[in-house]
């Protein structure tokens, strides 16, 4: 499991650097999150494919979030998908999108699937790989972020030493969830023989804009990653109450409070060039902290 940032720059793009999106890899399926201006760009430079892409995830309707969206939805229309696309977002998004589809003319090649997010905690994605989970969190307008948890698959099979001890191939799932396996002689073979363990479960929250809170930290609680936005330093943090945005301190103490293992800074205002003094801001409060650069893959 892994999360590739696409843009990690707040309402303008500057130095380089672009709006929010950022995707998720869950055992090679891909999760977007936000899609800021030039989110389809910044996939085909890092070379994910939006074939893996089923599910999209909207935080918020501030236009550095979304409003890369209608063309990355028409390109994949172009290209000839045809595998289902589902989208969560503020409701308020589908007749935006609508209509941009509508004056167009365009008819999308595969099913296309709305959902409105929740005002609440809500599950929205549970399947066998991993589960999607929207909070709220507190922005000048209606906002969410979203925890995605990696499911574990079972334990790992080692096919050498189930050959060597002739289990059949329909034992094989069943010695995934830790049994053992009798073989008709009598002979029992031990589960532990024949596996290792498989990938853990993770979890990784993902705190869209947001001002300085707690009100979220249980959903998020032992998370293996976070990514916090922190728009400004500490020097500018009463504009960042004043706007409903972040420090990097403060991403921090969400990141202490939270007990989490690492700590991912981006939405950077685009006032400051450098980003070096939002790692300093942060590390004395939460040591593993990395400020993000795009197109960068970090592990959680």
């Amino acid at each position: 499991m892994k999360v590739t940032i696409l843009g990690n720059n707040s309402a303008l793009p500057a130095f380089g650097r672009h709006p929010s999106a950022q995707v998720v890899s869950v055992y090679g399926e891909l999760i977007l999150l936000d899609c800021g201006e030039g989110t389809q760009v910044q996939m085909q430079r890092f070379g994910l494919r939006w074939r893996k892409l089923q599910n999209i995830f909207i935080s918020h309707l501030h236009g550095d979030h979304y409003f890369g969206l209608p063309g990355l939805i028409n390109s994949m229309s172009l290209l000839g998908r045809v595998l289902p696309l589902h989208l969560w977002a503020p409701a308020e998004l589908q007749p935006i999108l609508q209509s941009i589809l509508d004056v167009a003319d365009t008819k999308l090649s595969y099913p296309f699937f709305f959902h409105p997010l929740p005002e609440g905690t809500e599950l929205l994605v549970d399947n066998e790989l991993y589960s999607v989970t929207c909070f709220p969190v507190n922005h000048k307008i209606f906002c969410h972020g979203f925890l995605i948890e990696r499911k574990t698959k079972g334990r790992k099979l080692l096919p050498d030493k189930c050959r060597e001890y002739e289990i059949p191939a329909y034992f094989y799932d069943r010695l995934k969830e830790g049994e053992d396996y009798t073989r008709q002689d009598g002979f029992v073979v031990k589960n532990e023989w024949v596996t290792e363990n498989g990938p853990s479960r993770k979890k990784y929250a993902y705190c869209a804009d947001t001002i300085f809170t707690d009100t979220f930290i249980p959903v998020i609680k032992d998370a293996d990653t976070i990514y916090h936005e922190c728009t400004y330093l500490e020097k500018d943090a009463e504009k960042a109450t004043a706007r409903f945005h972040s420090t990097a301190s403060q991403a921090a103490q969400v990141a202490k409070m939270a007990n989490a293992k690492q700590l991912l800074l981006g939405h950077f205002s685009s006032k400051y060039r450098e980003l070096e003094p939002f790692r300093e801001e942060a590390i004395p409060i939460f040591p593993n902290t990395q400020v993000t650069i795009e197109g960068t893959a970090y592990e959680i």
